[in-house]
């Protein structure tokens, strides 16, 4: 870049401020600015990156908040006196001495017992989807106390007494999504199959969407949920003047440490699940600003280069190593505020234009009125912190690096053979680095495969620089086919500055090989579950309950509808899963009881490396247990080894029988034990799941229908057979798919940005070159041809380095799924490369179309006098 040194120059400028300047740092954001604002096209491009990931954290960190206090609002409205709730860490029914301790302790004015637990409703096929209520809250509540502690608001009928016995209370808002009103029948699933409430009251408190309740009188829940006369939870309420903190020790010491004594739960895993939303958007936005960081480092280190000249001039008339530093941090300090205050701007338009596509969605399904929106100091400091942090970061390494040049290095050009001698260097311990990653591939360890993926990248970046040129010349070839003319000058281009086209390829080898890897990890994904399914769910016929995460809101039926099944004409083998709760190493788990003697006629495991089908043999034997992968291996279990699992009934010492998975517990922290141990140690005699083979002999549809007719009798249930099944499983996966190709697409945008942010300033950077070609007669066709090729050379090495990489990643990542018990084939992604490919060339022509036109449209003498 030349240096223009007329009076009103910016350099000689540069110079009268740094001699009359006090201090470096006055200096330096004068120059800052200078630059910033003569280089506005760039700067923009740059504070635009940073905006991108600052609005994503910002806005939806408001999103979320706003709903959760629209629930925390409506859930407290009919939370009525309750100060704290007793329930059992276990999650499993207790007795009622519970309640009888916690009445005694001082300080507690009133406590009532309870059942609250989850029912599945049918599908009603006259009601669109959107409006179907597919489970509601049952509450059974003693009559007698219970209206000293509960608002009940009624707006038609009563509330209930304590001589109803199959009577139910629910808001008036639900009864009509139910087609109910005071009079109608309320059927819900039991352990007998079906009972029928009779609604008497309406409540003018509104629903909330996922906590749709149902208040029956105390004994009528316990026998729907098979309880006997045991209880789900212990509400309470403190008398004045009492000291909350106090009571609560005090109810703690009474209950014992088998119970937790909480506040009321706003929004129990509705809370739960938005709280885990945020934390997944906040990862997402957090991405995208470390994305931002690595343009906004190739932005900094592409600059340094172009004003080598100028900050040797700069040194050369009294300029320091730190005014130098500090002005390449202050232009960063000041594109990172710009960017941080756009992304915020950005961030609220995104919340509010959220908000106005959510608002009538809640009304009319969740029957929720959003307030408004809700931006939390912490999402502000956020926000702020990454948008401001990560720009000074990015920047950091190449103002350091601009103020170690000397004056006589940066007025002396840098020759080719010291760059070359440089890149060669970083090119030979990338070599080193590569071959330890291959090193880390064949051992077969995950852990180490994992750090062989993160080497090999790094190995990549670090050969890049050194094989540019070569690459450029070999894939120019190819570019010269379609650009016969103007491919010369792209690959010119290219191999004039190595050092920028390897960031540049680097960047959208990131970009493409994350496309690559989560293809190779979805499809493995869908395949392991797939085999999973084909193996652990082989019955002919199954019965499930509507929700295929068996310990949620489903609904067991007890032994006759298993004893039904066995005894219908042409059905074979017979066996369930039973379900409970229970703690190991303090971590929640959940308990699954099989019959070792019949289980391995109609499922299977899928066993982890020495492990076997005599594992279920040895549950027969005692207290024994086999645990699903995830969990054993956060727990570390290994086949024989002892450990004490926390039962309802106290601690029991269980030993390991083997490590496998099923299809529906894959992803659950599970143990399987027998049917006579679940009931001994945890209470449960009721079955979750059941499998049944069909006979050789017997007629498929008349044994179909056969079970269809019994089924019928338990509508928490649905009767499968094994293909209809399969076929479901697999339109949910495929359903899914949308999700992961919007989440792929995500990944893609990067590379877009880093081409198309390193293309538009190589075109700022060569104003004068591209003036002096239309000068000796290129057409303004020729000039945007030449950028499109120069584009296509770096996304076509960039892609080939991200397939690459991508194959290596994604391998490392289906076999990191072993290291946490998650075993999955290796499924080659045939189609991710195909997409990559694609992805590549076609952002490679995207990326060069606003920098190919802004380079045609130049003014030639304008363009000739560029500084």
């Amino acid at each position: 870049m030349s240096t223009v040194q007329g009076a009103g120059s910016p350099i000689r400028a540069a110079g009268h401020r740094v001699r009359r300047a006090r201090g470096a740092g006055r200096a330096s954001l004068g120059l800052a600015w200078r630059y910033l604002r003569g280089r506005g096209l760039r700067s923009l491009l740059t504070s635009l990156a940073v905006a991108l990931g600052v609005m994503l954290v910002f806005g939806l960190n408001g999103v979320l908040p706003t709903i959760m206090q629209t629930f925390n609002r409506s859930i407290l409205s009919t939370s009525g006196q309750i100060d704290f709730s007793v329930t059992s860490t276990l999650s499993q029914p207790f007795p009622t001495t519970v309640l009888d301790k916690i009445s005694r302790v001082d300080g507690i004015a009133l406590a009532t017992g309870e059942v609250e637990q989850q029912a599945p409703l049918p599908v009603r096929k006259d009601v669109p989807v959107a409006d179907q209520v597919t489970a509601v809250t049952v509450i059974g509540v003693d009559p007698s106390v219970t209206g000293r502690i509960r608002d009940y608001p009624i707006v038609e009928g009563r509330v209930l007494s304590t001589t109803d016995t199959s009577s139910v209370v629910l808001a008036a808002d639900l009864a009509g999504r139910l087609g109910l009103r005071v009079g109608s029948e309320l059927a819900l699933p039991s352990q007998v199959g079906t009972t029928k409430f009779t609604v008497v009251g309406l409540l003018s408190t509104p629903t909330v969407g996922g906590q749709e309740r149902a208040y029956v009188p105390l004994p009528a829940a316990q026998q729907l949920f098979g309880l006997g006369d045991k209880l789900t939870v212990v509400q309470a309420t403190l008398a004045p003047g009492a000291d909350r903190s106090q009571v609560e020790d005090a109810v703690r010491r009474a209950a014992g440490s088998d119970y937790t004594v909480g506040g009321l739960s706003s929004a129990g895993t509705l809370v739960a699940s938005l709280q885990t939303s945020q934390f997944a958007f906040t990862l997402f936005g957090v991405f995208a600003v470390v994305t931002a960081g690595f343009i906004i480092l190739n932005s900094f280190r592409t600059m340094v280069a172009e004003r080598r000249r100028d900050i040797g001039m700069l040194r050369a008339i009294g300029a320091g190593r730190r005014t130098v530093t500090t002005m390449f941090l202050a232009e960063a300090l000041v594109q990172g505020a710009l960017g941080t205050l756009l992304g915020l701007v950005l961030g609220y338009a995104m919340a509010a234009g959220l908000f106005a596509v959510m608002r009538p969605v809640f009304e009319n399904i969740a029957h929720l009125d959003l307030g408004p929106l809700v931006f939390e100091p912490a999402a502000y400091a956020q926000a702020i912190g990454l948008g401001m942090g990560i720009t000074i970061l990015a920047a950091l390494i190449p103002a350091r690096a601009a103020g170690r040049i000397t004056p006589m290095e940066a007025l002396r050009p840098v020759s080719e053979a010291a760059y070359r001698s440089s890149a060669g260097l970083r090119a030979w311990i990338g070599v080193g680095v590569l071959v330890a990653s291959v090193f880390c591939l064949v051992t077969g360890v995950p852990a180490v495969i994992g750090l062989g993926a993160v080497l090999f990248l790094v190995g990549i970046a670090l050969v890049t620089p050194a094989v540019v040129t070569p690459l450029a010349h070999a894939f120019g070839n190819l570019v010269d086919i379609v650009f016969s003319r103007e491919g010369a000058l792209a690959r010119s281009n290219l191999e004039r500055n190595p050092g920028r086209s390897a960031v540049t390829v680097t960047a959208v080898m990131l970009g493409l090989a994350s496309i690559v890897a989560m293809v190779t990890v979805i499809q493995s994904i869908f395949a392991g579950f797939l085999g999973y399914i084909d193996k652990s769910l082989s019955a002919d016929y199954m019965v499930i309950p509507q929700s295929i995460v068996l310990s949620q809101g489903n609904v067991a039926a007890g032994p006759q509808l298993a004893q039904e099944i066995q005894h219908t004409p042409g059905i074979g083998p017979v066996s369930s899963l039973r379900i409970a709760r229970g703690q190991l190493n303090g971590r929640d788990v959940q308990v699954i009881g099989i019959d070792p003697a019949s289980y391995l006629k109609v499922a299977a495991l899928d066993w982890n490396p020495g492990s076997s089908d005599a594992a279920v043999g040895q549950l027969a034997t005692g207290r024994w247990l086999i645990g699903n992968g995830i969990f054993s291996s956060q727990q570390g279990l290994i086949p024989g080894q002892a450990v004490t699992l926390q039962t309802p009934n106290g601690p029991r010492t269980y030993h390991v029988a083997g490590i496998g998975n099923d299809y529906l517990n894959a992803k659950v922290s599970t143990l399987y034990v027998s049917q006579d141990m679940l009931a001994r140690d945890f209470n449960v005699s009721s079955d979750m799941l059941i499998m049944a083979n069909r006979l050789p002999t017997a007629d498929p549809a008349a044994t179909k229908a056969a079970l269809d007719r019994i089924v019928q009798n338990y509508p928490g249930f649905q009767l499968y057979e094994a293909s209809q099944w399969r076929a479901e499983q697999q339109r949910t996966f495929n359903a899914t798919l949308g999700i992961f190709n919007a989440l792929i697409a995500a990944l893609a945008v990067p590379s877009l940005l880093a081409l198309l942010n390193t293309l538009a300033m190589s075109v700022l950077a060569r104003t004068r070159e591209i003036g002096m070609l239309r000068a000796v007669g290129s057409t303004r066709r020729q000039v945007r041809r030449m950028v499109v090729a120069e584009s296509l050379l770096l996304s076509v090495i960039g892609t080939m380095f991200g397939v690459i990489a991508g194959i290596w990643l994604g391998y490392a990542l289906v076999q990191a799924m072993k290291n946490v018990g998650w075993p999955m084939p290796y499924a080659f992604p045939y189609g991710g490369v195909l997409l990559t490919i694609v992805v590549g060339i076609v952002f490679g022509v995207l990326a060069a179309l606003i920098p190919a036109r802004s380079a045609a449209r130049l003014d030639v003498v304008a363009a000739l006098h560029h500084e």
